[in-house]
């Protein structure tokens, strides 16, 4: 029997090889169909990527166009390099370590604060442009495959705005993905946005429609417990990245609870509101060993990691939890918030 899903996608930088490896997985699986992706940031590239493919060559054209997507955004043509010196490199931790304590990356973030994009005048280039640019926007854009939605934040009114359809340009993905103190802001139609994250990371409200599914799988790539106070100004700097970008993931979540407390206690006649029924996928413990250095610098051998742990992840939740579908939510939401 096929289960029908929506996908919310996390954005998180270079993390979102995790979610990769999700897709990758869950594509394998023939007894998943995906019918909405709500994508922001990296989640947004990865479900523009995964939608095109879906939309004219099926699963097999989605996996290859993700690999593809990554590939560019690694500068290479291919995994292979990673893959062959991954289980001789040191330990994830310590290639984080090594990241976020190198001179280029406290140089980076040492500019970061003290300039502004905007200082490099007619210098200034997106360098993830270019790689948006190549995407496949017919199909993107078409009714075919999933439907998507594209979420960046407005500068102006710090409101969230939702691409879809012939919206989703490659000027919405870039502002879907535009970090202020690295990207200038990008201009569209008369308006600025910054990344997505802020507003929805990822907004789930666009997948309570009544043509969607109940269940939404929300991919998370960025940890929301930590068990140890954060002491050193690395980890501190961490932790307040993690906090930002879950924030509006944890409202959502509320008010998902909140509806359903009301549809359980016969507080709203039924079919006024969908009960949303909610999974996770998502490994706590290993973006626990990565930081803020690792989502901006991307490193190959940690992508190639990052990949299989999202395809173990999925497989996991393909296991356990593909049987809720349909019928239960594998998160406890009463335990987060009752």
């Amino acid at each position: 029997m096929v289960k029908q899903i929506n996908l919310a996608l996390q954005g998180g930088g270079a993390h979102g090889a995790f979610t990769w490896g999700v897709l990758d997985a869950l594509l394998d699986c023939e007894e998943i169909e995906i019918a909405g992706i709500s994508g922001t940031s990296a989640g947004a590239l990865n479900g523009a990527a995964m939608k095109a493919g879906l939309a004219t060559g099926g699963r097999a054209a989605a996996k290859e166009n993700l690999a593809w997507l990554w590939a560019r955004v690694l500068g290479v043509r291919d995994f292979k390099i990673a893959t062959w010196l991954s289980p001789f490199a040191p330990t994830t931790a310590a290639i984080s370590k090594a990241i976020e304590h190198s001179s280029f990356y406290a140089m980076s973030d040492m500019v970061s604060q003290a300039t502004s994009p905007y200082a490099l005048g007619p210098f200034y280039r997106n360098p993830l442009r270019p790689i948006v640019e190549d995407m496949r926007f017919n199909e993107i854009c078409s009714d075919a495959g999933p439907e998507l939605h594209v979420c960046a934040t407005n500068v102006r009114t710090g409101k969230i705005r939702l691409f879809k359809g012939e919206g989703i340009t490659p000027d919405a993905l870039l502002a879907s993905a535009c970090l202020p103190t690295v990207f200038q802001a990008v201009e569209i139609e008369g308006e600025a946005y910054w990344d997505g994250g802020y507003t929805g990371n990822p907004a789930l409200f666009p997948l309570y429609e009544d043509h969607l599914p109940d269940d939404v799988v929300i991919v998370n790539i960025n940890p929301l417990l930590r068990e140890n106070l954060p002491y050193t100004a690395h980890e501190i700097q961490n932790r307040i990245n993690e906090i930002s970008f879950n924030s509006s993931l944890l409202r959502d979540l509320r008010a998902i609870r909140f509806v359903q407390r009301l549809i359980e206690r016969g507080a709203i006649p039924e079919g006024t509101m969908s009960y949303v029924r909610v999974h996770m996928i998502a490994d706590d413990e290993l973006m626990r060993n990565l930081s803020v250095a690792t989502k901006i610098i991307p490193s190959a051998i940690l992508v190639e990691r990052l990949f299989k742990a999202g395809r173990a992840a999925a497989q996991r939740f393909i296991d356990a939890d593909l049987g809720n579908v349909g019928e239960r939510s594998s998160v406890d939401l009463s335990e987060m918030y009752d």
